[in-house]
Parts: C-alpha cells; sequence; structure tokens
C-alpha cells in the first residue's frame, strides 16, 4: 500500500471515528435530555390535573356543604319528597349541575345508602337504588368524604355530604346529599387540552376515560398515581403520558444532519489531505527512486531539497551519504586493485618459485662444475622443462585474464597425465608419511593439453599433502560412464574449512594455509572447463576431502562404476 493511500485511509477513518464517537455523544445528550424534559413535563401535567381535580372536587364539597347547610333545605330532607326538595333548593342544585357536567348524579340518601330521592341526573345514567359507599363513609360523619368508586363498570367522582339538623340531644342525621360526576373519555380530553398531555383512567385492566386511541403508537413517557375510594383504598390508576414521537423524529432528523456533515467532512477532509500529503509524499518518493539508483550504483542521482523541514534535511543527507559511497566505493575499488596486483604477485611468486629453483640449481651446476656429457645433457633437459613449465604457466595466466584457452588437440593417456603430476610429489608424500593409491584405466584416452592438465591435477595433489601434514592417504580412482571419464581425488585430511566451502573454486578463497593464495583451485577448474569437464568437491568435518574431474573421453572405453557423490 502506498504512503499517500495510507495517509488518506487513516485521515478519512480519523475523521470517521471522530464524528462516530460525537454523534453518538451528542445524539445521547439529546436523548438524556429529552427525556428529562418529557418526565418533566409529565410531571407538570400531573401536578395540573391534581389542580384541576381539586377544584373541582373542592367546588363540588362547597355547594355541597351550602344546599346542606342551608335550614329550608335540611327542612326539604327531612320531608323525604324531592318534588319539595327540588323546589326549595332549585338555585342551588341549578349552581351544582353545572359543576358535575352532562354525565352528573345528585341523590338523596339514607344514612346506610339507600336512595331516597334524585335531585339530578343527565343523560342517560339511571341511579341504583343504593349507593353502598355511603355506609362506608358514615364513621367519618360530619366531615365531607370524596373518592372515586366504580359502579355499574363506570368510574365515578362522588362527594358525601351528611345533612344534619339540631335536636334535642344534639345534631341528628337526617339524609346524606351525594353528588358526583363519571369520569369519561371528553372530560379526560378537557384535561389533555388543558395540560397538552394523554390521561388514562383504569382499574383491574378496564378502561374508563382515556385521550389515547387504540391504533396510537406506545412511544411514551407516562407517570402514573393510585385513585383512592371513600375509604382510602386503591381502585383504579390514573396514568398521565406524553408521547415521544416528535422527540423520535426529532433524533432521526439529528442523525441525518450528523450523517450529511460528517460525509460533507470526509469529502472536503479527503481531497484536503490527499493534496497535502501528495505535497508530502513527492519529495519522498523522489528520494525513494534516488535510493533505488544508488542501489544499481548509479551514484549520479540527486534530491533536491525543496523544503527546510524534516524531509528537506533528509535529501541533504541523503546527498551527503551518496557522495561519501560514491568516494568510498572510489577508494574500495582502488585499494582492491592494488590487493588483487598484490595476491598475483605472490600467487605467481610462489608458483614460479620450484621452476626458478630447478633451473638456477642446473645452471650453476653447469657453469661451475665440469660434468659428463650425460649429465649435462640431463641438466639442460631439466633446464629445458623447467622454462617450458614457467612459460605455460605464465600463458595460462594470462589467457585466464583474458578469458582465453588454447586449441587442444593432443590425445593423451589420462594415467599417464596423473602420473605425470604425482612423479614430483612422491618425495614429499613419502616424507611426510603419505600413502598415495593410484587406480586409472590404462586405455583412458583424453583430447587435452597434456601440461595444463598435468598442473591442474598436480594442485589437487598438492592441496591434499599439505592437509595431511602427520600422514595419511590420498586415493586417486577413476570410472567412465556416457562417454566421459570422472577421477576421483580422495584424502584423509580434515576436510575443507566452512569459511570456503561455499566459494571453494573462486580466486583468492584460501582459509588456514600459511603458504598459497587461492588461486591454485581456480585455474584448476578453469583448465577443466577448457577442456569440456567439469570440476567439484565434497566433504565431510574431520573425513577428508574428495574432489571430482569430469573430463570427455576421446576413443569409447569399457564402462566401469565409480561414486561421484
Amino acid at each position: 500500500m502506498r504512503l499517500l493511500t495510507k495517509i488518506w485511509l487513516s485521515t478519512s477513518v480519523a475523521i470517521t471515528f471522530l464524528f462516530v464517537v460525537t454523534g453518538w455523544i451528542v445524539s445521547q445528550h439529546v436523548v438524556s435530555e429529552t427525556q428529562k424534559q418529557l418526565r418533566a413535563e409529565v410531571a407538570t401535567s400531573m401536578q395540573a390535573y391534581r389542580s384541576l381535580w381539586r377544584e373541582r372536587a373542592q367546588a363540588l364539597e362547597t355547594l355541597s356543604a351550602q344546599i346542606a347547610s342551608a335550614p329550608q333545605v335540611r327542612a326539604a330532607f327531612g320531608t323525604g319528597d324531592a318534588a319539595t326538595i327540588a323546589d326549595t333548593s332549585g338555585e342551588l342544585l341549578r349552581s351544582l349541575e353545572r359543576h358535575v357536567g352532562d354525565r352528573g348524579l345528585v341523590m338523596v340518601t339514607g344514612a346506610r345508602g339507600r336512595v331516597i330521592a334524585r335531585l339530578a341526573t343527565s343523560g342517560d345514567l339511571t341511579p341504583p337504588a343504593e349507593l353502598p359507599f355511603v355506609e362506608q363513609a358514615r364513621p367519618r360523619f360530619p366531615s365531607q368524604q370524596s373518592g372515586f368508586v366504580v359502579m355499574d363498570d363506570n368510574l365515578y367522582q362522588f362527594v358525601v355530604t351528611p345533612v344534619y339538623v339540631q335536636g334535642g340531644r344534639g345534631l341528628a342525621l337526617i339524609n346524606v346529599l351525594v353528588t358526583g360526576f363519571q369520569v369519561t373519555d371528553s372530560l379526560a380530553q378537557q384535561l389533555r387540552v388543558s395540560t397538552g398531555s394523554d390521561f388514562v383512567f383504569a382499574s383491574e385492566g378496564r378502561t374508563f376515560a382515556s385521550t389515547v386511541g387504540p391504533h396510537s403508537a406506545r412511544n411514551y413517557v407516562e407517570l402514573s398515581e393510585p385513585l383512592k375510594d371513600i375509604e382510602g383504598r386503591t381502585v383504579g390508576t390514573l396514568t398521565v403520558l406524553r408521547s415521544i414521537e416528535a422527540a423520535t423524529a426529532g433524533y432521526a432528523a439529528l442523525r441525518r444532519q450528523i450523517a450529511f456533515i460528517w460525509l460533507l467532512s470526509l469529502v472536503l477532509s479527503s481531497l484536503i489531505t490527499f493534496a497535502l500529503a501528495r505535497r508530502i509524499v513527492r519529495p519522498i518518493e523522489a528520494l525513494d527512486h534516488a535510493a533505488a539508483e544508488l542501489a544499481r550504483e548509479n551514484f549520479d542521482c540527486r534530491v533536491e531539497p525543496v523544503t527546510n523541514d524534516e524531509i528537506g534535511r533528509l535529501a541533504r543527507t541523503f546527498n551527503n551519504l551518496r557522495a561519501s559511497i560514491q568516494q568510498a566505493r572510489q577508494e574500495l575499488i582502488r585499494n582492491e586493485r592494488l590487493y588483487t596486483i598484490g595476491r598475483l604477485a605472490g600467487s605467481i611468486v610462489h608458483d614460479l618459485r620450484n621452476p626458478l629453483a630447478a633451473i638456477y640449481g642446473s645452471s650453476e651446476m653447469l657453469l661451475h662444475s665440469e660434468l659428463p656429457e650425460n649429465q649435462r645433457k640431463r641438466l639442460s633437459a631439466n633446464l629445458y622443462k623447467a622454462s617450458k613449465k614457467i612459460q605455460d604457466m605464465l600463458e595460462d595466466l594470462l589467457n585466464v585474464t583474458r578469458g582465453r584457452s588454447r586449441d587442444l588437440r593432443e590425445e593423451c593417456l589420462l594415467g599417464e597425465i596423473v602420473q605425470g603430476a604425482l612423479e614430483p610429489l612422491r618425495s614429499a608424500a613419502e616424507a611426510q608419511r603419505v600413502e598415495i593409491v593410484v587406480d586409472v584405466p590404462n586405455d583412458a584416452l583424453v583430447a587435452a593439453d597434456r601440461g595444463r592438465l598435468e598442473r591442474a591435477f598436480a594442485n589437487l595433489l598438492v592441496n591434499a599433502l599439505e592437509a595431511m601434514p602427520g600422514g595419511g592417504r590420498i586415493e586417486v580412482a577413476a570410472g567412465s560412464q556416457d562417454g566421459q571419464i570422472t577421477v576421483r581425488v580422495a584424502d584423509t585430511g580434515p576436510g575443507i574449512h566452512p569459511d570456503i566451502r561455499d566459494r571453494l573454486f573462486e580466486p583468492f578463497a584460501t582459509a588456514g594455509k600459511q603458504r598459497g593464495t587461492g588461486l591454485g583451485l581456480a585455474l584448476a577448474r578453469q583448465t577443466v572447463v577448457d577442456h569440456g569437464g567439469d570440476m567439484w568437491a565434497n566433504t565431510e568435518p574431520g573425513r577428508g576431502a574428495t574432489f571430482f574431474v569430469r573430463l570427455p573421453l576421446a576413443q569409447p572405453v569399457a564402462e566401469t562404476a565409480i561414486p561421484v557423490g
């Protein structure tokens, strides 16, 4: 993922998260405050209901008390005649009817609640023959009593007023004035108009009056209080409700506004972030491109610092680093060239020491001694061989450095080549108590430059001898297969050093040797490759080293098996 994309995504995620958290906090706050407000409104409506209901009840109590206290009314109540009572208290009854409404009752009963006369009833209300709650209120006479009563599946609010006359033994109860009104939907609607809340009067699962329709939503904040009867017992419940539909619609509108603001902010912030991030990322991309060019050893790349902030300082640091690397690389190349020249010179000196020593010794003997003719010829032959060897070595070295090889036209017996490489080393092997065993077919012909191939095998044998200064065994065996012959040179030395195992045939790869420069195996393998073959090695720590040389045969021979792995 590109850095620009990461910055854009992180900014978008951060803004989204911020708006989600902010929107959630705002929504919760609005919901909480709205619910508090609704609960406060419901409580206010309940208080308003209590005031209105108390005012209505007090008006009934006052009018009932006035009627009951009038002398002519008390005298008329004593007759028990409804017409007489109506005529006597007509004006007062009309005032009472205005307060009880269109579903009101005004009755006169006995002390035990038997209805004596119906003074006023409205609508189709049929007063009962007895009112049991009158007798229930009697223990608290002469005080007025009021409360809710469930009668004929309807809910009523009644005021019970005792009517007394002065007797010989004091006050005497003659009748009871009962006034009341039915709690209806229209009455609840009046309360709703006055308070703004909905009202439900219910008892034991039955609803007597309500301003809530049957299909209305059920999302309300509510507050309830019990409806008490004459004796103070609960006969029902009044529930004041406040709809939260408007609040819910407000919540939805608020969420839509927050979502719109989030979307708008996301678009604007994305554009601004993209522009700013692009401006920040552009010099970083230039640094990345310059670093890639530097990795490809293009030291001419530079980054132009366009700002003075951290990125600008990073660009200047990169340019200084590039210059330092370029200078260090040039210095390293010069040092490596000098080191290579030194090691190459050391290798040449090492390889030329033996033939030069032979030339020096033979020349000294020829110069300072009177020798027979046969010895002079032998010394002359040694001089020739040593000179020829030096010439071949120098030519091989030039061919390796130039990447060229000579034409190979001479057919040679492989056994003679191996013996030619081994012969100069026998005395050194005997001195080190190293046993050398050779098992190479006598009829194996290879097209080779005899001298170069001898030096390749001699290099393997010399390395094996140097690995066993305290004695050991060297086995040289060969086997042919598919027109090729494989020579195995194995020793019982300590094996190949781990530091050079993976780069054994590279120039100057050497470890654990006091003499030598690490060119021998590289030149030997190059010789084998020039002959159309290959060279590789196997080794196990503490069990010696085994080198394999595979060469193409000049003529087919009988195939023989040899382990090659």
